[in-house]
């Protein structure tokens, strides 16, 4: 049990690092056609962007069948990268962006933090130029804010 419970926490930890240099190099590089609605104003509930969570759902669902079927600590990696897509969804899409029909002020420094950094990461409506790219994890707002102007941006 501790060892499924260790995969499940690797997971989630190594989704963060993997999204940090997947948001990066990918959606602000090729893949800039999807991400762009996320920085710039859309209506309705949905915008392209949402494509990347539907694509790693489908990865989560077929590491969830594949341990069923074959070996189970996929099975516990899928439940890694389901928890970290809803701790995600709470933090980026909630907190954040405030796309729920309700809204929450946090009152934790730390989701303080994130919620500052991934603001700072919005100041830019380009591909070029955004810092603090990663969606649990936050460097020191003024680090951020330091970087910005160094990107004179």
């Amino acid at each position: 049990m501790i060892g499924n419970i260790l995969i499940v926490l690797a997971s989630v930890v190594g989704m963060e690092i993997f999204a940090l240099y997947f948001h990066k190099y990918f959606m602000h590089g090729p893949g800039w056609g999807w991400h762009e609605s996320h920085h710039i104003r859309t209506d309705g509930p949905f915008e392209r962007n949402d494509l990347y969570a539907v694509c790693f759902s489908f990865i989560a669902a077929g590491l969830f069948i594949a341990g069923s079927l074959f070996w189970m600590p996929l099975w516990y990696i899928a439940l890694g990268f389901t928890i970290y897509g809803l701790l995600y969804g709470f933090v980026h899409d909630g907190l954040v962006h405030q796309r729920w029909p309700f809204h929450i002020q946090p009152k934790n420094a730390y989701l303080k933090r994130l919620v500052h950094a991934h603001r700072l990461h919005h100041h830019t409506t380009t591909k070029d130029g955004a810092v603090s790219f990663g969606f649990l994890w936050a460097e020191p707002v003024e680090r951020l804010k330091a970087k910005l102007q160094d990107k004179g941006t």
